[in-house]
């Protein structure tokens, strides 16, 4: 038996655990011959994918969008305005090609609708482009023994990414849903941002060490360092941009990474299989353009817990060892609680405020409680959690 995190240890046993950290595959293989006992959880949602597949996602977040607009008018269909323009290939081909020849000179970015670490996406300009890829990656499937073709989806690229050091980078951010009905979401405040390893540049679109901010294609270039693996932590990030924008615009374009999190859960709600049993962590992909304004890249199903050096390791095992923790399968807490380490809880079937110590100054002169996120601000989660338990053992007994 091989220790592992929070006193669990592993196990080969069938029966004899408390929570399977799963693939995707070995879940939908599975799950539903499963027999599973009142207190053990699993990763993943049975149809996960209804977010995490790109085409889906976009496709679940267009139908909210129309749907706030009839029910709640065209201005609030604006707080949708966070995701580029996308079309699926081959489906949606022909109306992408009407919207190709309306925007001449515009770049726009290929990405497989299943594939992940940046496998398969390339960037064009020219319908020729588009052409080319088409007779090679797909054809009409006259031939009975050619697999059915691969699902992509086109995006508006992101021209005026912003840049620090002229290089460009996205943001991750990790998301722990253990409910979609009601829907309760805990956002960890840390994470990191993925920096390309070579100058953002418009003038050369074929070079993926520009473009592609995935650790898997940057770890490839000649001038790679794995200490640093391209990374600041979100606390640096934050750091930053405050010094450089100040805080209020900082705090606003942080909130815009709250709302693109909650529309995004929101837009599969209804159509993922809920179930007691499962929970879900996502890895958010998020990129700021030049006005600080955050876009959804993608969501991932099995963000990577590869770690590429010593800060990345101490993030990722308290990462998991928070997970754990707020699954409190030991039952120590109490369930009220609104922060358990890094983990903050930022919706509970409505918006979560911070506790009454927390407050901000408004136009007015006048107070306001705040919404408990507090993505890229400080974390002492072992000091946390120590008074934590604390407390809720205290509560407990009294």
């Amino acid at each position: 038996m091989t220790p592992v995190l929070a006193g669990y240890t592993c196990t080969c046993s069938d029966g004899d655990w408390d929570f399977y950290w799963c693939d995707r595959e070995w879940l939908a293989q599975n799950y539903d011959t499963m027999f599973l006992y009142e207190h053990q959880k699993i990763l993943h949602f049975r149809n996960h994918y209804e977010l995490t597949r790109k085409n889906l996602m976009v496709k679940n977040l267009k139908r909210l969008k129309k749907q706030t607009e009839r029910e709640l008018g065209k201005a609030e269909g604006q707080s949708f305005e966070f995701f580029p323009t996308t079309y699926e290939l081959p489906s949606e081909y022909h109306i992408f090609v009407e919207e190709f020849k309306k925007n001449p000179g515009i770049i726009w970015i290929m990405k497989p609708a299943a594939r992940a670490q940046g496998r398969g996406i390339f960037l064009f300009r020219r319908l020729k482009d588009i052409t080319d890829w088409k007779k090679g990656e797909y054809q009409p499937l006259s031939d009975p023994n050619r697999e059915v073709p691969e699902t992509y989806v086109v995006q508006r690229y992101i021209e005026n990414p912003y840049l620090i050091g002229g290089r460009k980078f996205d943001v991750r951010v990790y998301v722990l849903v253990v409910s979609y009905n009601p829907l309760k979401v805990w956002l960890y405040r840390s994470g990191f941002a993925r920096f390309s390893n070579t100058r953002f540049s418009l003038d050369s679109i074929e070079d993926t060490y520009v473009h592609l901010t995935n650790v898997a294609i940057q770890k490839n270039a000649p001038d790679y360092d794995p200490d640093k693996g391209c990374k600041w932590s979100t606390q640096q990030l934050r750091k930053y941009l405050c010094a450089k924008h100040g805080v209020e615009a900082v705090k606003n374009a942080f909130k815009g990474i709250d709302n693109i999190i909650i529309k995004s859960l929101q837009s599969v709600q209804k159509i993922i299989i809920n179930d007691k049993h499962c929970f879900e962590m996502y890895g958010y992909d998020v990129l700021f353009d030049s006005d600080l304004k955050p876009w959804l890249i993608e969501i991932n199903a099995s963000p990577s817990l590869t770690a590429s050096g010593k800060e990345d390791y101490d993030l990722k095992f308290g990462l998991l060892n928070d997970v754990l923790n707020v699954l409190d399968l030991e039952n120590r807490l109490t369930g009220k609680e609104k922060r358990i380490g890094g983990w903050d809880l930022l919706w509970e079937d409505g918006p979560i405020l911070a506790d009454d110590g927390n407050m901000e100054c408004t136009p007015n002169g006048t107070t306001a409680s705040i919404p408990n996120s507090f993505l890229g601000c400080h974390n002492d989660r072992k000091r946390q959690l120590r008074e934590l338990f604390t407390a809720a053992q205290s509560i407990k007994k009294s």
